[in-house]
């Protein structure tokens, strides 16, 4: 054997040896977000020889959605505006010459309880049959469950999302307002439903409000009026008040009418409408939801970069959905060539050159106004 050829092998053989397969660590391990906000994953290199190339990839092998984007040199998972459907887990591949290693990252999108009763009310029935109302809850955390009256809870049968209200035989003294209430930590809601007992005394004069719309849509800083009617003998007194919350403070009450000035986006809601006399009492319910313009900021706001490097910029606006964005460049007449912009916001520019440097704008749109936000960049050799 020459010496070349030894040589040759003895190279191979240093480098098996010496060579290590690569090591990661993700930070962090897992992470619980409410929908709509934004989370990070990175990965880093342990240990191993380099070069190690670094990848994400979702354990169930399925792609990776529209709203998660990879840093550029593949270390940090980010996902922007997060939805259920990017709940699960995530896996950081690292791979070089020796081998491969992965580490996994949990997701979990947190939400704030949803309720629904079946059968919906009012609910009608004769005097001594029997009654069951069935409340399903979903939420994440699971949320807790429970019945109420008169701010009393009540015993129900439950099952891992429904909690079960039975009566079996129903006198005059069950008429009246039920509430069904979940919990946890993102939140709590309610649903009340109305049990109206006929045949007993009393019964035909119980009071029954009903309001003019059921859901009212407003922009910030309008008014709003929300009108409440009420039946029964004797004529029953009608109040309004706001679930969880108190009345907004610029707002009056008159024959049954609310009107709220200015609205903000704190004063959406539901709004309960009370009816009270000697009887017992009812209450009509207003989803009342407050539209506002864009709120908008560019991340990062100012970068640097040399020629050949990529321009990322991810355009994020608050406000009421849907938003649009549009991405220009300040005291030009167009883009960059090369330059494109993605429909969640973001601006990319694959080879920056030094005339790319400049302000660049952008604009979020929704239904109620606009607003934008600017990002300086800087290219120098």
């Amino acid at each position: 054997m020459d010496s070349s050829t030894t040589a040759l092998l003895l190279c191979s053989l240093l480098w098996t040896v010496c060579a290590q397969a690569p090591v990661v660590s993700v930070e962090p391990r897992s992470a619980g977000v409410r929908q709509g906000e934004s989370v990070s994953f990175r990965c880093r290199v342990v240990s191993g020889s380099q070069p190690v190339h670094l990848e994400w990839k979702r354990t169930n092998n399925h792609p990776l959605a529209d709203n998660v984007k990879i840093g550029p040199d593949g270390s940090v998972l980010t996902i922007a505006n997060t939805r259920n459907g990017n709940q699960g887990q995530y896996r950081c591949v690292a791979t070089n010459s020796a081998g491969r290693s992965t580490m996994m990252a949990s997701l979990t999108i947190k939400h704030s309880p949803k309720v629904r009763v079946t059968p919906a009310g009012p609910l009608r029935v004769r005097l001594g049959e029997p009654v069951a109302l069935e409340c399903h809850a979903t939420g994440r955390p699971r949320p807790s469950v429970t019945w109420q009256r008169h701010g009393t809870q009540l015993v129900t049968t439950k099952t891992e999302d429904t909690s079960t209200l039975k009566v079996a035989a129903v006198s005059s003294e069950d008429a009246g307002v039920y509430v069904c209430q979940a919990q946890n930590t993102e939140g709590v809601a309610e649903v009340k439903v109305e049990v109206i007992v006929e045949g007993g005394q009393g019964a035909a004069n119980a009071p029954k409000a009903t309001v003019s719309m059921a859901e009212v849509t407003a922009v910030e800083g309008h008014m709003v009026t929300m009108q409440c009617q009420a039946t029964g003998s004797p004529l029953p007194v009608v109040s309004w008040s706001k679930l969880r919350a108190p009345l907004p403070w610029k707002h009056t009450v008159e024959g049954g009418v609310l009107t709220l000035t200015s609205v903000g986006r704190q004063d959406s809601g539901q709004y309960i409408c009370n009816a009270t006399n000697s009887h017992g009492y009812s209450q009509a319910y207003t989803q009342l939801e407050v539209d506002s313009p864009p709120y908008t900021t560019s991340l990062p706001d100012q970068v640097r970069l040399r020629p050949g490097d990529t321009l990322r910029l991810q355009c994020l606006a608050h406000g009421s959905h849907p938003i649009t964005f549009r991405w220009t460049r300040v005291g030009r007449a167009g883009m960059p060539a090369g330059a494109e912009t993605i429909k969640d916001g973001q601006l990319l520019i694959g080879q920056v050159k030094l005339n790319d440097s400049g302000t660049y704008k952008c604009v979020a749109t929704n239904h109620v106004g606009s607003s934008e936000a600017l990002a300086k960049v800087t290219v120098k050799a």
